[in-house]
C-alpha cells in the first residue's frame, strides 16, 4: 500500500499516518464533502497472508465497523462510514487530536490523582454499560484502547474483536475463540470459554488496578504465568499497595476481579454506582451540612413537591452539592449526560449560541433532557449569581426504589411542560406582522 498518503478513498482525502497496528494503519483525513477532519483506518493488504488468516482479518475488520456503528455515545469513538475501494477496506472514524491513552498513566511515576482515576473509570463503566445494553461486548479492554482527549475526556476505541450478541447482527462478521490481549483477559476468556458482559467488567478492573497501583494485579515474568494467576490466584489487595485509598476501593477491586463471572458486578451501571459514591465522597465542596439540614433545604422545593419523605432522602443520598459563582458555567455544551441538576439556591441561565434563551429559579431542574436521551448536552447552563445545585447521578438514581424513579420522571415531565408553555407564550408575543 505504498504511497497511500497521496490518494483518496471515496470522498475522503488521506493525509499523514497517525497510528499503526496488526489489523491496519490509521491516517488523518478529510471528508471532502463536509470539510470535517476524520481518522481513516485502512486494512493491511491480504496478499502476504495465508488465505485462512486473510479471511479472519477481513471478518475482524468489518466487525469493528459493525460493532462500533451500533453505538452512539460521547465516551465511545464514533464510526462515520466504512467501505471498499479497489479491494482496499477502510473505516472512517471520529478524529481525536492530541490524545493520550491510559497506558501513559499505568506506571508508579505517572499515576493520576485518585479523583481523576475514579472519574475516568466511572465514565468507562457507564459507556460499557451502554455498549452491553446494545448487545456489544468489547473483549479487548486495555489501557491503550481508552483514549483521553486534550480536555481529558474519555473515548473508548478499537471494537475490532467485539462480540455482537444481538442475533440479527451477529452472523457474518463474528469471529469466536481465543481473542483479546492476554494481560487483560478475564479467567473465562483466557480459558476459551463463553464470555459475557462480566468479562468486560473484569478487564475494567484490571485497568483500574493499574491506574491506582502502577502495576498489573497479576504481575509475573511471563504471559503463561500471568494467565495462570488470572485464572487461579487472588490479586494483592489494592489497599496493601495504596494504604491511603478509601477502604471501599478494596471492595470494588475485589468484586470486579472475581474469578467467576457471577461474583462480579452484574452490570457496568452497578460498578458506576459504587464509583459514583467514591467520587462524590472525595470531591472538595463547601458543604458540611448534615443530612437533616439538606432535607430541610430541599423538601419544600418545587421539584420535590410530590415526593414522599423517603423518596426525597433517596435523591439527597444520590447527589453531590456544588456551589457556583456568578457567570460560572455549570453545564457545558457537548459534555456527558450522566447527571441532572436541581437548583437549591440562586438562578441559572440556559445559553445557546451565546444567547440566554431561558432563566430558571430555585426548585427548578435542568440537564434532564440529556439525562433521558443519553445524548451530549446541546446547551450551556451558567450561574447568574451565587448558586447552589444538587448534582444527581444517573447511576445512583437507577439504584433507587421504583417509587423514587417514578417521581423523578414525573418532576421531569412537569418541568418540561412548564418550559414548553413559556416557549409558546414567547412565540405568541412575537410580532409576525
Amino acid at each position: 500500500m505504498e504511497g497511500l498518503e497521496q490518494r483518496s478513498l471515496g470522498k475522503y482525502e488521506l493525509h499523514e499516518e497517525i497510528g499503526r497496528g496488526a489489523m491496519g494503519t490509521v491516517y488523518r483525513g478529510i471528508d471532502t464533502f463536509s470539510g470535517q477532519r476524520v481518522a481513516i483506518k485502512v486494512a493491511n493488504p491480504d496478499s502476504s497472508k495465508p488465505a485462512k488468516l486473510a479471511r479472519r482479518h477481513r471478518k475482524l475488520f468489518f466487525n469493528e465497523a459493525k460493532a462500533a456503528g451500533l453505538l452512539r455515545h460521547p465516551n465511545i469513538v464514533g464510526v462515520h462510514d466504512a467501505g471498499v475501494e479497489d479491494e482496499i477496506r477502510y473505516i472512517v472514524m471520529e478524529y481525536i487530536p492530541e490524545h493520550e491513552t491510559l497506558a501513559d498513566y499505568c506506571f508508579p511515576d505517572s499515576l493520576l490523582p485518585i479523583e481523576s482515576v475514579v472519574e475516568i473509570m466511572l465514565k468507562c463503566a457507564i459507556a460499557f454499560d451502554y455498549a452491553h445494553r446494545k448487545g456489544v461486548v468489547h473483549r479487548d479492554i486495555k489501557p491503550k484502547n481508552i483514549l483521553l482527549t486534550k480536555e481529558h475526556e474519555v473515548k473508548i476505541a478499537d471494537f475490532g474483536i467485539a462480540l455482537i450478541t444481538q442475533t440479527e447482527q451477529a452472523e457474518d462478521t463474528q469471529v469466536l475463540g481465543y481473542l483479546g490481549s492476554p494481560l487483560y483477559m478475564s479467567p473465562e476468556q483466557a480459558r476459551g470459554e463463553t464470555i459475557s458482559n462480566q468479562s468486560d467488567i473484569f478487564s475494567i478492573g484490571v485497568v483500574m488496578y493499574e491506574l491506582l497501583a502502577g502495576r498489573h494485579p497479576f504481575a509475573a515474568e511471563t504471559l503463561p504465568a500471568i494467565s495462570h494467576k488470572i485464572t487461579h490466584q487472588a490479586h494483592l489487595p489494592i489497599h496493601a499497595l495504596r494504604p491511603e485509598l478509601p477502604e471501599v476501593f478494596t471492595q470494588i477491586m475485589d468484586r470486579t476481579l472475581k474469578k467467576h463471572p457471577a461474583g462480579r458486578y452484574s452490570s457496568g451501571l452497578d460498578l458506576a454506582g459504587d464509583l459514583g459514591l467514591i467520587y462524590d465522597h472525595i470531591q472538595v465542596t463547601h458543604h458540611d451540612l448534615s443530612g437533616r439540614e439538606k432535607f430541610d433545604r430541599v423538601a419544600q422545593l418545587e421539584f420535590f413537591k410530590d415526593f414522599a419523605e423517603q423518596e426525597t432522602w433517596e435523591v439527597i443520598n444520590a447527589s453531590l452539592w456544588q456551589d457556583f459563582t456568578g457567570n460560572e458555567e455549570i453545564i457545558a455544551e457537548g459534555e456527558d449526560v450522566s447527571s441532572f441538576y436541581v437548583l437549591v439556591s440562586g438562578e441559572v441561565c440556559i445559553r445557546k449560541n451565546g444567547k440566554d434563551v431561558d432563566c430558571l429559579g430555585v426548585g427548578s431542574c435542568f440537564g434532564e433532557l440529556g439525562y433521558i436521551s443519553k445524548r451530549g448536552r446541546s446547551q450551556n447552563v451558567v450561574a447568574s449569581s451565587e448558586t447552589t445545585v444538587m448534582k444527581v447521578r444517573a447511576s445512583l438514581i437507577d439504584r433507587t426504589t421504583g417509587g423514587c424513579q417514578l417521581q423523578v420522571y414525573r418532576a421531569f415531565l412537569s418541568a418540561m411542560a412548564d418550559r414548553l408553555a413559556r416557549a409558546t407564550d414567547i412565540i405568541a408575543d412575537w410580532d409576525v406582522g
